[in-house]
């Protein structure tokens, strides 16, 4: 990438990061922290850990196509200042009711879509895959260190000051996306990286993008759900208080990761990635069971944790590029929009259940719901299609190549190595879907007349 598209990419990555530690590192201590609240009960200390999810499934596609009218970074900035005025409202809530209020708003400051059309605004289309690359690299790596950190702060600050600590890095995030991150020459909708409404209802149709949908929705309840009881067995079953649970997610997560990479490898260079998947999805069944059985136990509870986020991890690094494999070409943003939308619902849905289920039936309720929840999900993938293993390609076209878009498409699914192909004239850009191995992208330029 050249420097300034390095720039952009790393700006914005850290805008990202800053927004999501914060939000991650309440889930390891915002249990036991709710509990002293005022009118808390199981259900509603739920609902506060998950609520924020439902502001930002809702707004996540809308704050994106608003930013294509009236810019990347006014609407970044927004989503920044509503995202710390509802930390504040959490910081200073007594009551769990303002908490809920609280997150509600944080959730508000849906501005994940715009960051990635704002990178996408900022790079050539030959480098917009390693700079998407750099952003979920550095999401990844924010929900491992809140979850580490969060108890750690916790311990100094109290919750509530970690929720301060967000309206900072809110700041933090405002300065950078004002200072920081370049200006874009100019703003326009890019099909490899936002929703574009026209193809929403062809994306909601596929049904393997649907069933992936389902998979990262079912994965965030199920981790959501979780963290309303995991801090509590810590706590009781391992005689670890929550401020020193850090300890413990350390390893855990060390390990997830150790297990991560080399099923990733097998997944994407040997092709096995059906296999890695439904093997993956099946651990997260039996993690549940574990914890739903065992949970008392000490090795058991390790394991299953063990277990859990090393299955977790894979999903993670691997439902994006099964989205990216199934989608169409000319449709890759909307899929992703849209997957990103569930992700989020599938957070506020698993505090709400999650809740619903402690509160009647404590910590095995909680197990026994989220184990049914990886079973569902494990029938579904069972039963998807192959992954095709293509990538998705940008071609720009050359002034004049790009008159009689269906000929051009028609002659670039000739080309070796390419599945499909979409021509958008007004784009002057070619979508391609293509096998890497024999993908012949000099034949593709030259009909493009962008070699």
């Amino acid at each position: 990438m050249e420097r300034q598209e390095l720039r952009a990419a790393g700006s914005l990555a850290a805008v990202f990061s800053v927004r999501l530690l914060g939000l991650f590192m309440i889930y390891p201590v915002f249990a036991a922290y709710a509990q002293n609240l005022s009118g808390a009960n199981p259900y509603l200390i739920g609902e506060a850990l998950g609520i924020y999810g439902l502001s930002q499934g809702l707004l996540q596609i809308p704050f994106g196509l608003l930013s294509d009218r009236v810019g990347r970074k006014v609407m970044i900035v927004l989503g920044l200042m509503l995202f710390g005025i509802g930390s504040a409202v959490a910081a200073v809530s007594t009551s769990i009711g303002g908490v809920i209020i609280g997150r509600a708003l944080q959730g508000s400051g849906a501005v994940g879509s715009v960051i990635l059309a704002l990178v996408a605004d900022l790079t050539t289309e030959e480098n917009r895959t390693k700079a998407m690359a750099m952003v979920g690299i550095t999401i990844g790596a924010s929900f491992m260190i809140a979850i580490v950190a969060g108890p750690i702060l916790a311990n100094f600050v109290g919750v509530n000051g970690i929720f301060w600590l967000m309206v900072g890095l809110a700041l933090v995030g405002i300065a950078i996306t004002q200072f920081v991150v370049p200006n874009p020459p100019c703003v326009r909708v890019h099909r490899d990286a936002e929703a574009v409404p026209a193809l929403i209802g062809s994306v909601l149709r596929n049904n393997e993008l649907l069933r992936l949908d389902f998979g990262i929705f079912a994965l965030h309840a199920m981790l959501t759900a979780s963290f309303l009881v995991v801090p509590g067995l810590l706590h009781d079953t391992l005689d670890v208080p929550g401020h020193d649970q850090w300890m413990v997610y350390l390893p855990v997560l060390l390990v997830s990761v150790a297990v991560m990479v080399p099923a990733i490898i097998v997944a994407e260079k040997y092709r096995r990635m059906k296999g890695v998947f439904v093997s993956a999805v099946a651990a997260l069944v039996v993690s549940q069971m574990m914890l739903y059985l065992g949970a008392g136990n000490l090795f058991v509870l390790l394991a299953g944790l063990v277990v859990f986020f090393s299955a977790f991890n894979v999903m993670e690094a691997s439902l994006p590029s099964l989205i990216t494999k199934a989608a169409p070409p000319d449709a890759k943003g909307t899929a992703m929009g849209l997957y990103s939308s569930l992700q989020f619902l599938g957070i506020f849905v698993g505090g709400i259940v999650g809740g619903s289920a402690h509160q009647h039936g404590g910590s095995a309720a909680v197990f026994a719901l989220t184990a049914a929840i990886a079973l569902v999900w494990l029938l579904v993938a069972a039963t998807m299609a192959q992954p095709s293993y293509l990538t998705t390609r940008l071609l720009p076209i050359a002034d004049g190549r790009a008159g009689d878009a269906d000929s051009l498409a028609a002659k670039l699914r000739q080309v070796p190595g390419v599945a499909e192909a979409v021509v958008i004239a007004e784009e002057k850009l070619a979508y391609l879907k293509v096998d890497s191995r024999s993908f012949d992208a000099a034949m593709a330029e030259s009909l493009a007349g962008s070699s």
